[in-house]
């Protein structure tokens, strides 16, 4: 594993439940700001290990495929969707 996908699962697996944040902000927080879709793909590759349904684009946008599921994870959790997105107030 790379230090970078290390860095990465480590911000990811700190995420608690309701908390809601973009492929931006993880890549940041995990020391490599503009890296978003490489946190993407991580994501994507991850088999569900790790907490996919907290990381949303940066209009709130939920995983196109997957809104079903996304939405009902993240509702679960006490944050509100509306029309394949997280509120604005998230």
């Amino acid at each position: 594993m790379s230090p970078f996908e290390q860095a990465v699962m480590e911000v990811l697996e700190s995420l608690l439940p309701g908390d809601v944040v973009t492929y931006g902000d993880v890549a940041a927080e995990a020391g490599y700001p503009g890296a978003a879709r490489a946190v993407g793909r991580i994501l994507a590759t991850s088999d569900g290990d790790l907490p996919w349904w907290r990381v949303v684009t940066t209009t709130g946008r939920l995983v196109p495929g997957h809104e079903v599921e996304h939405a009902r994870r993240l509702r679960a959790e006490g944050v509100d969707v509306v029309d394949g997105r997280v509120a604005p107030s998230q």
